[in-house]
């Protein structure tokens, strides 16, 4: 087809050539007859050339400027044509056909990247040049807990630096911050990155959250500690108690010689009863310890949470009453059920009314709400009270097993309760609202 169309201007060419040369030859002897024959010649030549150019390169032209505009309607007539041109037409046809193809290829692989960035946890925000929002997913308005962040100053409601910050971000910047919301502290990591597009540059910062990794891990160093400390008293103990019990039966069965003897026995008897005491008493403390780490892992089914809060009043009710509280579930019918170990729930939710109990120390009109709710998917259950709060001196460390500010007890029962949230996928945080003390158990999406 192309040495068709190129065989065709070269004869054009050569027309266009021979017809200029006669008619300037036949002028100049002033033989016009002749010269009139090439000057009509040359018309023809040129004419062809232009239908040429326009029935072939018209149509190529128009076929990249429709390209360049990202028009793909178009379709080249293939009816009622030459030959040649009929090839022409079919091969641009074909060429429309592969680059539809790949435009919707690039298409749909476009809305499945925005669909995978929509998904991440992670969030992405795209700033310009100029720290303009150019876009972000929709894990950026849940870690930072805006409802729109169309822009950077937005930030200032979470804290008055944070938009500085963001625009002063750099590469090789580690950035930690925290957004405190009305539930818990969120932390963020910050990470900024860079990227070219259409002979610009954005910025491209990630937020993850930490604070579920931090606590994680934290949690598991003091496992590994706790294994440590009763394997090692363990090991130490059980001989003491094992040597003294033989040694006071031993004592107790031989018969006295005479009054100092006899109270030499006596008194060894009295020192080994003493050791063995304290042994078996440091093997009893040592045991509640082993409890934190001798957790199983939950086997979990969906559970109605009404069942299970009927279920912790019906334990607690005389301790309740006993203590003149009242308690109210909020909201009374509840139809949410969540995917859980329910013997380990009722577990966190009793240690929870018993510290709240703790907590209004013979208060006056004490009162205790469980508020149940459903948010992005999690499910919220918050135990409140209106006792003493806290200490704000003493919050940073309530979930820290073996901390505690009573006279009695292992200062494990929250690091227990944390800790089994945290082998159903979820949380425990704390918080105060209006005067009431909320620990907030939290479920993650089955």
């Amino acid at each position: 087809m192309f040495k068709s169309i190129e065989y065709r201007l070269r004869l054009y060419l050569f027309l266009l050539i021979l017809s200029v040369a006669g008619a300037v030859f036949y002028i100049v002897h002033e033989i016009y007859i002749y010269s009139g024959f090439f000057l009509f010649l040359l018309f023809v030549s040129l004419r062809q050339l232009y239908i040429n150019y326009n029935k072939f390169n018209k149509n190529i032209l128009f076929l990249l400027n429709a390209l360049d505009n990202g028009d793909y309607s178009f379709k080249f007539t293939e009816a009622k044509l030459s030959r040649r041109e009929r090839e022409l037409n079919q091969m641009m046809n074909r060429i429309k056909d592969i680059l539809t193809k790949a435009r919707q290829e690039t298409i749909e692989n476009e809305k499945f990247t925005s669909l995978v960035i929509e998904s991440v946890p992670t969030g992405i925000i795209i700033l310009d040049e100029n720290n303009r929002v150019r876009m972000t997913n929709r894990a950026v308005n849940k870690l930072l807990g805006l409802p729109v962040f169309t822009h950077i100053n937005q930030l200032k409601v979470l804290d008055e630096s944070y938009p500085q910050l963001f625009r002063e971000l750099k590469y090789d910047d580690h950035v930690q911050i925290k957004i405190i919301n009305e539930r818990e502290t969120v932390q963020l990591s910050l990470r900024l990155s860079g990227i070219g597009l259409k002979n610009k540059n954005f910025k491209v910062i990630t937020l993850n959250s930490i604070g579920n990794e931090l606590e994680a891990k934290e949690m598991e160093s003091w496992i590994r500690l706790i294994k440590v400390m009763t394997h090692e008293i363990m090991n130490s103990i059980a001989p003491i108690t094992s040597l003294t019990d033989t040694l006071l039966f031993s004592y107790k069965t031989l018969p006295p010689d005479n009054m100092s003897g006899e109270e030499l026995r006596q008194n060894t008897i009295e020192a080994f009863e003493t050791i063995n005491r304290t042994a078996g008493e440091l093997i009893s403390f040592v045991q509640s310890y082993r409890k934190f780490t001798g957790i199983p892992t939950p086997e979990k089914s969906m559970i109605p949470l009404k069942r299970v809060l009927d279920h912790v009043l019906s334990l607690e009710k005389q301790q309740l009453d006993e203590n003149n509280i009242t308690i109210e579930i909020i909201p009374e019918n509840i139809s949410l059920s969540v995917n859980i170990n329910e013997a380990q729930i009722i577990q966190v939710l009793v240690n929870l009314i018993k510290n709240a109990v703790e907590a209004m120390n013979n208060h006056d009109n004490g009162k205790i709400r469980i508020v149940v709710s459903e948010k992005n998917g999690r499910v919220y259950v918050d135990v409140c009270n209106n006792g003493n709060p806290i200490p704000e001196d003493i919050v940073p460390n309530i979930f820290i097993p073996f901390f505690t500010t009573k006279d009695t007890g292992t200062g494990i029962g929250l690091s227990i309760s944390r800790y089994i949230m945290r082998l159903h996928g979820g949380n425990l945080k704390y918080y105060t609202a209006n005067d009431w003390t909320v620990f907030s158990m939290i479920f993650q999406p089955s």
